[in-house]
């Protein structure tokens, strides 16, 4: 049987991929990890100290979309349509209630060699880093500091840090609140350059960084001649997944091979986490997936990559970087004329 185990940091995971609810109120207790078949971590639903942001999730909304743009019921069951455009928000949880229960979670999770890590999002500084200290004094493990939410240009209450020098000061500020518990930092992917972002991030003491958060999108819908779900809204799901790995492959060259990168944004199934594994992530959160085929995804994930890696014969770790690290160039590629069996055949004539 090959491992599925990875490491962050200094923190050992039991599988390489993460769970992360992005529309429940509180994780159910059925999503804390049970057995070696479930989530090696579990990030709750974040929040910050603003009432506005505690608010949002009350109006938020989803639409699940098929490859013609149609809308698709939510049924909790795999397969998943490809594409989701949704308008979400944070915990409507008062901070300390939020950061107690999160805190009993996380201390039932590592009975079973698992995490249950708290998020926070940045809106003030200041404030997010109490937050952030008031999840370590109450003994969680992980802090998720999200500053690449798609929302900050449609909410004043949460912010999309864009630019290296200012990813640096509010991820410096954060580990020195954090400095006794893993800090991994979520990227938007609404820049020209994430790695860059991911380099800042690095430099400033975070232990990881998360790749990357979902862009902006509007789609019109042809029979109201309205947007959908009314707003601008966050567009992901499969689509995404070679966007996400073209930036986890960058980054990794820039970086180095050692330090942690977690995946996200496009993964569905367990061929998938392995897809993301080969261009970087040493881990993967997976989400559009879990929220729209329910919890039975997560086992059917860690199956088929377990199927993937047995009939590889090798285990998860040695996957991490593989494709990335196999990148050429454009000029490196062979002049063979392909292009003319892509073109209709007139074009020849």
């Amino acid at each position: 049987m090959t491992s599925l185990a990875t490491q962050i940091g200094t923190l050992r995971l039991k599988i390489p991929s993460s769970l992360l609810p992005v529309s429940t109120c509180r994780p159910h207790p059925a999503s804390v990890p049970r057995s070696r078949q479930g989530a090696a971590v579990v990030i709750a639903k974040s929040t910050n100290e603003t009432a506005a942001a505690r608010l949002q999730l009350e109006q938020a909304e989803y639409r699940l979309l098929d490859e013609n743009w149609n809308v698709q019921p939510w049924t909790f069951r795999a397969p998943v349509p490809p594409f989701v455009l949704s308008r979400s928000g944070l915990i409507g949880r008062e901070v300390d209630d939020w950061v107690a229960e999160i805190a009993a979670l996380d201390a039932e999770a590592a009975k079973q060699n698992a995490y249950v890590a708290g998020s926070v999002i940045l809106a003030d500084l200041d404030a997010g880093v109490e937050i952030g200290r008031k999840f370590q004094r109450a003994g969680v493990r992980i802090l998720e500091f999200n500053i690449g939410t798609p929302y900050g240009d449609e909410a004043s209450v949460v912010t999309t840090e864009r630019s290296a020098e200012r990813v640096a000061t509010v991820v410096r500020a954060m580990r020195q609140g954090v400095d006794r518990m893993a800090l991994w930092v979520k990227l938007t992917g609404q820049s020209e350059n994430v790695a860059a972002l991911a380099h800042a991030a690095k430099q400033a003491g975070a232990d990881a960084v998360v790749m990357i958060g979902r862009p902006l999108g509007m789609l019109p819908d042809l029979e109201t001649m309205r947007p959908l779900i009314n707003t601008n809204a966050a567009y992901g799901g499969r689509w995404a997944l070679p966007l996400s790995c073209y930036w986890l492959a960058k980054t990794r060259k820039a970086l180095g091979p050692q330090y942690p990168l977690i995946g996200t944004n496009g993964a569905q199934d367990g061929q998938d986490v392995a897809r993301m594994l080969l261009a970087g992530a040493s881990a993967v959160e997976m989400c559009t997936a879990v929220l729209a085929g329910g919890f039975g995804v997560i086992h059917e994930t860690i199956t088929q990559l377990e199927r993937y890696l047995d009939g590889k014969k090798l285990d998860a770790t040695a996957l991490i970087g593989h494709a990335a690290d196999a990148v050429q160039s454009f000029a490196e590629q062979p002049a063979n004329g392909s292009w003319r069996h892509h073109v209709p055949p007139q074009t020849l004539e």
